[in-house]
């Protein structure tokens, strides 16, 4: 990818860094998370895109309900600590197996959090998520992108006439009782206070309960922009940083993704990475079982110097 190119010398060599120290790596704890990209299309072109995603892009294609029910299987036959599922792409809800792997996952007795913009898609499928939320309470959660509580600057990222139909669709999920969860950006340079001031206002304005201060209910995202070098991650560096080296994402998650042409789908470390083959660990949750290095910018600027996490 062109991000690491921009590195100079940077995270090229998954054992060592450019300096010559020894680089930082991240051990599987326990899987409490499996994410599942069920595809990159979707219904926007957003600016900042971590993963590009778009009306045309399907460089990650689809996963069908039996792929993923594979892996539910193999969380049952190995007995994996798993509690939660997550659901991100794209735009999940453009995906036509959606309704039925949300279900599948909640009747395994997974929780699931979904990654939305809250939108048309979503809405074609209204009916079948309230039949699912009547049937598993508490346990389905929608986790809606607002970039900004300003709208002009949420149609700057995501294209005009998109906050319209994010609000009706956000609205109408909390009119029907859903758990509700709001992931915002830092794009604009505003501090943390300041953008929970601002989503407070926001959603005592439309009607929703949602407690800003909570950083589950309201996460902000940092930023990962490719035109900033960042320093790599040493074994040093978590004594340094005052970070837990279990903190990453990769010490208790991995995510299933489908490439366009593949026979089958993979499992990679994170959300973050999808494209990368050197993120990738076979086909199987099993092989993915070993230590990631961290050797990629967003694992710098995301996991360890930004604290971000894409759980709920």
């Amino acid at each position: 990818m062109n991000i690491i190119a921009k590195q100079s010398n940077k995270f090229v060599d998954p054992d060592v860094t450019a300096d010559g120290k020894a680089r930082a790596h991240v051990t599987l704890q326990a899987l409490k998370t499996l994410w599942l990209n069920t595809g990159t299309l979707c219904n926007l072109t957003c600016e900042n895109c971590y993963i590009e995603s778009s009306p045309k892009n399907d460089r990650l294609v689809y996963l069908t309900r039996d792929e993923v029910a594979g892996y539910l299987d193999e969380i049952r036959d190995l007995a994996l600590p798993v509690e939660e599922v997550g659901i991100t792409g794209g735009e999940p809800f453009m995906n036509p197996d959606i309704c039925a792997i949300l279900q599948d996952c909640l009747s395994a007795g997974h929780r699931v959090i979904v990654l939305t913009n809250a939108m048309r898609p979503m809405m074609k499928c209204a009916d079948g998520l309230i039949d699912l939320n009547e049937r598993f309470p508490g346990e389905l959660t929608l986790r809606v992108s607002i970039d900004h509580h300003d709208r002009h600057l949420h149609e700057q990222e995501r294209g005009k006439r998109s906050w319209a139909p994010m609000v009706k669709g956000l609205q109408w999920l909390s009119a029907n009782g859903f758990q509700l969860h709001v992931a915002g950006r830092t794009l604009w340079g505003d501090t943390d206070h300041d953008l929970r001031i601002g989503y407070a206002e926001l959603f005592e304005d439309l009607g929703i309960s949602i407690d800003a201060n909570d950083p589950a209910e309201f996460v902000v995202f940092p930023e990962m922009d490719g035109s900033h070098e960042v320093p790599e991650i040493t074994t040093e560096c978590w004594d340094i940083l005052g970070v837990d080296p279990q903190s990453p994402m990769c010490a208790n998650s991995r995510m299933i993704v489908k490439r366009k042409g593949a026979p089958s789908p993979e499992v990679v470390a994170c959300t973050l990475l999808p494209y990368e083959p050197e993120f990738a660990y076979g086909s199987t949750l099993a092989e993915s079982f070993r230590p990631i290095a961290l050797n990629h910018p967003h694992c710098a600027r995301f996991c360890v110097l930004g604290g971000g996490s894409c759980s709920g």
